[in-house]
């Protein structure tokens, strides 16, 4: 039992874990792929056939760090951490600690944990200052040395039977993240319909605006590699909700596999969280989280160059080399880029209108949208990322803007002929409007079948563990049943 500099909220004991070196806060200036790069980076996570290696059960610390952030949650406090201590005592085979991150609280909730975590050994204590789940979760993960980090709610809505398919497939190292989902199939959820139709609203955003495969973003029941979370953590911002969401999508971004777990779900109905406000904010960090990967804050090749997994042995097949995922998500990511645009160019349209003839003021509007379309295609609608290629796919997207021109420019010389010259203002903006659809149309398919088409790339000697398309999956593939031979038994020492 440990506790912590309440004042500063920091625990005790070392970030170095065997799992690997603390990562550095920042990556930037770091070369691509390259060897010294990702010894500076704490070095590649996969061997060199593309694996993960398996964590080793026989470390002295803890291999399981379980923090549940609380924030003025006396009531509840006590009876989740003795029903989840009896839990993993009884039925988790390997050495466990229990990390209450008090969040602030204003009530009894810290004087609760500390009496527990006298009575209990495995439970520790930190308090932070400053409020936020995300706040919570980051700053007791990367100073956890604990290899296998998870957290859960505090009413422990999720049936505890799924912890063991949670954590076997990050031991064995089939994957790097863990999440339960409330939103498939084989998932036993009893929840009121306002929460469920706001859950599967923001995860339909998730997919179709941000290309995210994973279906439930928000459930509080997920795991991480401690050597994965060291490398990523440093790159999230969020300190409230938003940040699981955050995570999730950059250790996709970055070729990671995120395991699913269906889960047993029972609503809380005294649970004292704003949905509403909570599902305005996830929008808002969507919005900010576009514009840090779009801007280069996250330096996403970076990190890919160092965590992601290598090809699938399948990664010729087209699906596995499509890099912006399903042709329903492209669409809606195009259509909402498309639209965008549209209205860019028809600002541009009436601006230039005003002082120029029709057809210069069409090229000069369809020219200024073109480059940040096709810039905004290959990033959010397609999942092309770095500067590999771009030179080439902004050229072949001036040949598509070229299309665009030659629909619109032809459509403004009939309504021209048509009115001997002189039409209506309001007649011309309808016109370059449908000529613009017809237009984007074709810009679709020449995007998805030409310009940002998968290439195989050509290997390089020497260089493993990188690959060309992101090996990315979802609960797709089988992971490790949660069994003891999974969980291989290892003697707890005794009291």
């Amino acid at each position: 039992m440990t506790f912590t500099d309440q004042a500063s909220g920091t625990l005790p004991h070392s970030t170095a874990t065997p799992a690997g070196p603390a990562a550095p806060a920042a990556l930037s200036g770091l070369a691509v792929a390259d060897a010294p790069a990702q010894a500076r980076f704490g070095g590649p996570l996969t061997s060199p056939g593309g694996r993960r290696s398996a964590i080793d059960t026989r470390t002295s610390e803890p291999l399981l760090d379980v923090t549940i952030p609380v924030f003025n949650e006396e009531r509840d406090l006590e009876a989740c951490l003795r029903r989840l201590h009896a839990y993993l005592l009884g039925s988790f085979p390997h050495s466990f600690r229990i990390t209450v991150a008090d969040n602030a609280s204003t009530d009894g909730t810290l004087k609760t944990a500390e009496r527990v975590a006298r009575e209990l050994r495995e439970v520790n204590v930190v308090h932070m200052a400053e409020k936020g789940r995300g706040n919570a979760l980051r700053k007791v993960w990367l100073a956890s040395p604990s290899p296998v980090l998870a957290y859960m709610d505090v009413d422990l809505s999720t049936d505890l039977a799924a912890l063991g398919p949670l954590l076997a497939p990050l031991i064995s190292g089939h994957s790097d993240l863990a999440i339960g989902t409330r939103l498939t199939r084989n998932s036993r959820v009893v929840r009121g319909p306002k929460r469920e139709f706001i859950s599967r609203s923001y995860n339909f955003l998730l997919q179709s605006f941000m290309g995210a495969h994973f279906s439930d973003a928000q459930c509080g029941f997920k795991a991480i590699r401690a050597d994965v979370a060291r490398q990523l953590l440093p790159h999230t911002l969020d300190n409230a909700w938003f940040f699981d969401t955050e995570l999730l999508v950059l250790a996709e971004k970055c070729g990671l596999r995120v395991h699913e777990v269906p889960v047993d779900w029972t609503d809380d109905p005294d649970s004292s969280v704003d949905i509403v406000q909570t599902a305005i904010a996830d929008l808002r960090g969507m919005a900010r989280l576009s514009r840090d990967l779009v801007s280069g804050r996250i330096p996403v090749p970076e990190l890919r160059a160092a965590l992601a997994r290598g090809p699938l042995p399948a990664s010729s097949r087209a699906q596995e080399q499509s890099p912006g995922g399903s042709l329903f998500g492209q669409l809606v990511r195009f259509g909402s880029i498309g639209v965008a645009s549209t209205l860019a160019y028809l600002v541009i349209f009436l601006l230039c209108r005003g002082i120029m003839d029709p057809q210069l003021a069409n090229f000069l509007a369809l020219l200024t949208t073109a480059v940040a379309n096709t810039a905004a295609n290959r990033r959010f609608t397609f999942g092309i990322q770095g500067s590999s290629q771009a030179a080439r796919h902004h050229f072949e997207g001036l040949l598509v803007f070229g299309i665009g021109l030659a629909l619109t420019s032809g459509a403004l010389a009939v309504v021209h002929n048509a009115s001997g010259g002189a039409p209506d203002r309001w007649l011309e903006l309808v016109t370059v409007t449908a000529a613009n659809l017809a237009a984007t149309a074709v810009k679709f398919l020449l995007f998805r079948l030409v310009v940002f088409r998968h290439r195989p790339a050509t290997a390089v000697p020497g260089r493993t563990g990188t690959p060309a398309v992101p090996a990315t999956t979802t609960g797709t593939a089988p992971a490790p049943a949660a069994t003891d031979a999974s969980f291989p038994a290892q003697k707890r020492p005794s009291k």
